[in-house]
């Protein structure tokens, strides 16, 4: 089991006799919500759940995500639902950062564990719930899935980050690499939800610009992004969404390693207005 940090901490109030500065900052381009803005008082409850709060992170906003809504969950023990998707049309994806809720998929149970990943397909029904002692602390992608005619929807994935092996991006002498954990070739999923590792020093080299929307949560370490036109330094904790075509690089400066799970749409063609 390779080692690895999760960053799971949220929550609380800055003290009175903290500034009020921060590198919080919202644009059409990009945004940044920084782990210190993640307190109490940002939480949401949904319908039929039970001993549970939400961090809603991004949303379909004009302006804003186009395609996906991501949430940070907090299950306290005993909490969780039996009727946690609203939407038949959504398809889902979690990734656990601590504790060991269990989740019920289409009739079959699973533990799951710091690490776990899940995809749910859309209009497939599930259950979540906290049996430990515990908090269990996840994220949650939703997507509307755009189906295809002729190919059939994808099938679900229980798995964890242990089971997968970084693919290091060519000619970086693996300084730099993602975790994947839905086949990249596979067109019927039309989202993927990966986890990307820095080595200290390492780079992306280029002002990536491409029609993948992303949104980013910082697992571990610390790096410089540069988003558009701006450097923003970001740390474990951190949570980012880059729009389609937003200018995008970053390097890692240590002295650990830097690792962001990054959600993006891909697969389909462009929906024409």
């Amino acid at each position: 089991m390779e080692s690895r940090q999760i960053y799971p901490q949220l929550g609380g109030l800055p003290g009175q006799t903290e500034l009020l500065s921060s590198k919080a900052v919202f644009t059409t381009a990009y945004a940044v919500i920084p782990r210190s803005v993640m307190t109490d008082i940002v939480t949401s409850l949904l319908p039929h759940w039970t001993q549970t709060r939400t961090w809603i992170l991004s949303r379909p906003l004009t302006g804003f995500s186009e395609t996906f809504s991501q949430y940070v969950v907090e299950i306290e023990a005993g909490g969780g639902s039996d009727r946690p998707e609203p939407d038949a049309r959504a398809e889902a994806a979690l990734f656990v950062m601590e504790g060991a809720p269990t989740i019920v998929l289409d009739g079959t149970s699973h533990d799951l564990r710091s690490g776990s990943f899940v995809f749910v397909p859309a209009g497939t029904p599930w259950t979540i719930k906290n049996t430990g002692n515990l908090p269990a602390r996840f994220h949650w992608v939703r997507k509307k899935f755009q189906e295809v005619a002729g190919l059939e929807h994808p099938p679900a994935i229980v798995s964890h980050e242990d089971d997968h092996s970084i693919s290091p991006m060519p000619d970086t002498q693996g300084r730099w690499g993602t975790t994947r954990f839905i086949d990249p070739v596979d067109v019927r999923y039309d989202m993927h939800l990966n986890i990307v590792t820095f080595e200290p020093g390492a780079t992306i080299p280029f002002m990536e610009t491409h029609v993948m929307e992303h949104g980013l949560y910082v697992l571990e370490g610390k790096a410089v992004y540069r988003l558009n036109q701006d450097w923003v330094e970001v740390e474990a904790g951190d949570f980012m969404w880059l729009r389609a075509f937003c200018p995008q690089a970053c390097y890692a400066g240590g002295p650990g390693r830097f690792r962001y799970l990054l959600y993006k749409d891909v697969n389909r063609h462009p929906d024409l207005w």
